[in-house]
C-alpha cells in the first residue's frame, strides 16, 4: 500500500505539480480504509476524484462506498466485472430503488494511470444531469443508467454511516486491487475535472494539478504522504485541513515485498534516487498460466507453461537494472526460470533456471541457445535475482544476492565496469523482466523495478525502469505530425482546419456510405485522387481535395465532401522527424534503387502506379524483402524476387526488381515510405491465438491509428483510429481494400502502450495466424495515461 505526497513547486502547478507516492491495495491482504463521519454533510451533491492504476481485471472492484448496515443500503463507485466504471446505489435491497450508471466504455489498461472523477448532484431532474463520470478529463457516455431514487433523494455518502475506500459493502466484502493516489472528495459541490487536472500544452496529455477550492464538511484530501506508520494520523491523514482522517486496515509500510508504499505515480520527475513515475508491473494482458497479485508485482506459476513479462520493456538504449526476489526456495516441486527476455516466446533471453537439483543459466541470442552451470550457492527463498542490461553495448548480467555471473557462470561479472557479461550481443533490443516455467507450478517471483527500495545498490550508471527514466521522445505531441480528422460533408466548397500542421498526405474515407478511399499528397498535387480499394490509375477530380493548407485542407463540391455523409481524414506530415517520405519516380523495368530522404531504412513502403491500372504493392519489414502484399486485396503475402529484388531498404534507398507492379517501364509511380520512430510509429507483426484474450502488441505509445492484416492467409486490411473509436472496446472499423461504409465490430482495445486483440476472428486473431500492422501514436508511453 503506498503513499502519495503531492508537492506544488510553483503557483502554476501543471508541469511542476509532483505526486510523490501511491498506496497499493492487495485483495488477499483485505486492505481498505474506513471512516464514519461524526455529522452528516451534503448527501445530494458531492465529487470524488482520484488517480487509479488497476491490477485485477474482470472482478467487482470498489474505489469508494458508503453503506448503512450492509450491501442492501449502499452507494458505491468503482468497476464492475465487465471492467466498466459504475456508480451503484441500492436502497432496501433493490438497485432499482436507487440511482446507478454504467459506462459504455471498458477500462482494462493496467500499464498506466487513470484519472477518474464522479460528480453527483441529485438536485437535478434527470439521471444524465445528476451523475457525470469523467476519465482523463473526458466525460463518459453512460450506456446504462437509472434514476430510481428520483430528484433530491439522499445518497448514503456524507451520512453518519460507514464509508470505505477499497472495499465493497458487507457481507460480500470484495477488495480493490491496484494503486490509488491524489484522492480528493468534495462535500457539497459537483465539479468538473478541471478542478483537479489540466491538459499539458507540450504533450497534449491530461495531468493532475492541485485542487484550490473548498472541501465542505466531510471533504478530504488523501495524499498517503506519511508512511512512517499505518495509522489514521499518518498513512490515512487528511490533508484538506478538515482533519477527516481515514483508518488504514491491513496495509504495511515495512521494508520488503509486503511494503505497500510506492513511488509509482502519474507524475514523472527526478528525485535523486530511482526516479518517480509510472513503473512496470507483471502484465496480466501478456501472461500465460500466471496468477498475479500484490499490485501485479507477485507472479505465481499455475502450470508448466507459465510465461509473463512486464507491462513495458527497457528502451533500446541506456543501462537498466531490476530485481526479482524469490518467493519460494527452488527445489524438486518448485522449479525456477526467470530473468530477462525480448518478449513472451522471444528468441533472446538470459534466465536463471533450477529444477530438481539442477542449477543453470539458460541463454539465447537471436535463437541460438546455450546454457552454463553457475558458481556459488543454490538459490533459496528470499534470495534476490539481479538483472542488469546495457542496451547500448548488448550486454546482460544476471546476479544472485551480492554476486554477478559472468559468461561461463563464474562469479566474475561486473556491470559497473562492463566486464564479463552473462550474455553478449543483445544490442539495441527492447527487453522485459520475465518469469516463466518449465516444470511444476507454484514458483513465485516478486518484481521490483525500483518502485520500492532495491535490496542492492544498482551498478554504476544503471537506472530503474520507469517513465521518468525513459528517453525523451523526439516527438512529444504526435498530433503535430499525424492526426485523424472527423467531418461531415456539405456538398459546398469548404476548408477542414485544426490539424496543427500542414498535411502532405491526406487519406479520406466516407464512414456513413459506401464510397472509395481517396488519397492525396503534395508530391502529386491537389485534385489528383488515388483509391486504396481500387487498382485504378490516378484520376483528376477537380471538385475533390482542392488545396493543402497550413492546418488542414480545402474540399470542393464533390467526394470526399458529399452532402450529409460523415468522413474521416487521416493526415501525415512529410519529413524525417516523423519518419515519412513521399517519393515519385518513373519505372524502367530493370533492377534498380530509388532514393529516399528518411536517413534510416523504411519499415513500410506503399507503392502505386499513377499511370496504369494495377495493384498497390507494399513492402513490410515483418514479411521481408522476398515478399510483397497488396493494399487493395485480401490476398496473403506473395513470394517474388521481381518486386523488391530480394533486397531490404537502406538508410538512403529502397530496391525495385523488374516487375511492372512497382517498376513498369515509363509508368509514373508514387511511394509512401515510413520508418519507425520510437514513441510515434511502429511496424511489426503478431501471432493470433484464436481467443477473446488475444495477443498484446507493445508499441511504446498509446495508438491514434492502427492498420493490420493477416499476411499468411486471406483477409482484409482493418483500419482503426481513436477519433472514431473513442473508447474500448474499439468498434467502428473501415477496410483499406473495400469501399464499404463503416461497420461496428469489437476487435481490439487501444492501450497506453499498444493494443490487445479482443476477438478470435480469422481476419484479426486466428490461432497461429500471422498478422502485420502499422501504427501511429496519440501519445508516447512516457506521457501516456491508461485508456
Amino acid at each position: 500500500m503506498s503513499i502519495v505526497n503531492v508537492i506544488a513547486l510553483s503557483a502554476a502547478g501543471d508541469d511542476n505539480y509532483r505526486i510523490e507516492r501511491s498506496l497499493r491495495f492487495n485483495s488477499p491482504d483485505t486492505a481498505y480504509l474506513n471512516r464514519t463521519p461524526a455529522i452528516a454533510g451534503n448527501r445530494r451533491t458531492w465529487t470524488w476524484s482520484g488517480w487509479v492504476k488497476r491490477s485485477a481485471l474482470g472482478t467487482t472492484q470498489r474505489l469508494f462506498n458508503a453503506y448503512s448496515g450492509d450491501e442492501n443500503n449502499t452507494t458505491e463507485v468503482g468497476f464492475d466485472p465487465s471492467d466498466r466504471i459504475v456508480f451503484s446505489e441500492v436502497i432496501s435491497g433493490t438497485q432499482g430503488n436507487g440511482f446507478y450508471g454504467i459506462t459504455s466504455a471498458v477500462f482494462r489498461d493496467v500499464s498506466a494511470w487513470y484519472h477518474i472523477v464522479y460528480a453527483v448532484d441529485t438536485t437535478q431532474s434527470t439521471a444524465a444531469a445528476a451523475l457525470k463520470v469523467y476519465v482523463n478529463g473526458v466525460q463518459q457516455t453512460l450506456g446504462t443508467s437509472s434514476y430510481g431514487g428520483g430528484a433530491n433523494h439522499n445518497t448514503f455518502v456524507n451520512n453518519t454511516n460507514v464509508h470505505r475506500i477499497g472495499q465493497t459493502a458487507p457481507p460480500n466484502s470484495g477488495y480493490f486491487d491496484g494503486y490509488l493516489t491524489e484522492v480528493n472528495f468534495i462535500d457539497g459541490q459537483a465539479l468538473t475535472p478541471s478542478s483537479f487536472g489540466e491538459t499539458n500544452p507540450v504533450t497534449g496529455v491530461w495531468g493532475p494539478k492541485r485542487y484550490a477550492g473548498t472541501y465542505g464538511t466531510n471533504g478530504f484530501y488523501l495524499k498517503f504522504a506519511d508512511n512512517s506508520n499505518t495509522t489514521a494520523a499518518t498513512l490515512g491523514k487528511d490533508s484538506s485541513g478538515n482533519g477527516n482522517n481515514w483508518t488504514p486496515n491491513n496495509f504495511s509500510v515495512t521494508a520488503g515485498v509486503g511494503n505497500d508504499s510506492f513511488i509509482d505515480v502519474p507524475t514523472p520527475y527526478a528525485d535523486g534516487g530511482n526516479g518517480r513515475g509510472n513503473y512496470p508491473t507483471w502484465n496480466p494482458l501478456n501472461a500465460v498460466q500466471s496468477q498475479l497479485v500484490e499490485g501485479n508485482l507477485w507472479s505465481q506459476a499455475t502450470g508448466s507453461s507459465t510465461n509473463v513479462v512486464t507491462t513495458f520493456p527497457t528502451p533500446r538504449t541506456g543501462k537498466w537494472y531490476a530485481e526479482i526476489p524469490l518467493g519460494v526456495s527452488p527445489n524438486i516441486n518448485w522449479p525456477m526460470n526467470m530473468g530477462i527476455s525480448d518478449g513472451i516466446g522471444g528468441n533472446t533471453f538470459c534466465r536463471l533456471y533450477t529444477d530438481w537439483s539442477a542449477f543453470a543459466i539458460f541463454k539465447s541470442l537471436n535463437g541460438t541457445t546455450s546454457n552454463v552451470t553457475p558458481s556459488g550457492s543454490f538459490p533459496a527463498n528470499s534470495d534476490i535475482l539481479k538483472i542488469a542490461y546495457d542496451a547500448d553495448n548488448g550486454r546482460i548480467w544476471l546476479g544472485l544476492n551480492a554476486n554477478w555471473y559472468g559468461n561461463s557462470g563464474s562469479l566474475t561479472g561486473n556491470p559497473s565496469t562492463g566486464t564479463d557479461p552473462t550474455l553478449s550481443g543483445a544490442t539495441a533490443k527492447e527487453m522485459y523482466p520475465n518469469h516463466c516455467n518449465a516444470g511444476g507450478p507454484a514458483q513465485q517471483a516478486y518484481l521490483n523495478c525500483g518502485q520500492r527500495p532495491f535490496a542492492y545498490t544498482p551498478p554504476t550508471d544503471f537506472l530503474a525502469l520507469n517513465t521518468q527514466n525513459l528517453p525523451e521522445p523526439s516527438i512529444k505531441k504526435p498530433s503535430s505530425y499525424m492526426d485523424a480528422k472527423l467531418y461531415t460533408g456539405t456538398g459546398a466548397s469548404r476548408s477542414i482546419t485544426g490539424l496543427g500542421f500542414s498535411p502532405d498526405l491526406v487519406w479520406t474515407k466516407a464512414r456513413s456510405s459506401a464510397e472509395s478511399h481517396r488519397i492525396y499528397d503534395t508530391a502529386r498535387g491537389a485534385t489528383l485522387s488515388l483509391f486504396s480499394n481500387l487498382t485504378s490509375a490516378q484520376s483528376t477530380e477537380s471538385q475533390s481535395l482542392t488545396a493543402f493548407n497550413s492546418d488542414g485542407f480545402t474540399l470542393g463540391t464533390g467526394a470526399p465532401n458529399t452532402s450529409s455523409v460523415t468522413y474521416i481524414a487521416w493526415c501525415w506530415d512529410e519529413s524525417a522527424t516523423p519518419g515519412f517520405d513521399i517519393v515519385t519516380y518513373t519505372g524502367n523495368g530493370t533492377n534498380r534503387t530509388i532514393a529516399h530522404s528518411l536517413g534510416v531504412a523504411p519499415k513500410f513502403i506503399i507503392t502505386k502506379s499513377r499511370t496504369t491500372a494495377d495493384d498497390w504493392f507494399c513492402y513490410h519489414d515483418a514479411i521481408g524483402n522476398t515478399k510483397y502484399i497488396l493494399l487493395d486485396s485480401t490476398a496473403a503475402s506473395t513470394t517474388s524476387s521481381t518486386i523488391w529484388n530480394n533486397t531490404s531498404p537502406t538508410s538512403s534507398t529502397f530496391s525495385l526488381g523488374t516487375s511492372g507492379g512497382a517498376n513498369r517501364n515509363v509508368d509514373n509511380f508514387v511511394a509512401y515510405c515510413f520508418s519507425e520512430v520510437a514513441g510515434f510509429s511502429k511496424f511489426g507483426s503478431y501471432t493470433g491465438n484464436g481467443s477473446a484474450d488475444g495477443p498484446f502488441v507493445h508499441c511504446g505509445f498509446r495508438p491514434r491509428w492502427v492498420m493490420f492484416k493477416r499476411s499468411d492467409s486471406t483477409g482484409s486490411w482493418f483500419l482503426e483510429d481513436s477519433a472514431r473509436g473513442t473508447y474500448n472496446v474499439m468498434g467502428p472499423e473501415l477496410y483499406a481494400n473495400l469501399s464499404d461504409a463503416e461497420t461496428t465490430v469489437s476487435r481490439l482495445d487501444f492501450l497506453s502502450n499498444g493494443f490487445k486483440m479482443r476477438a478470435g476472428n480469422a481476419g484479426d486473431n486466428a490461432s497461429g495466424g500471422t498478422y502485420i500492422f502499422a501504427a501511429f501514436a496519440e501519445s508516447p508511453f512516457k506521457y501516456s495515461l491508461a485508456r
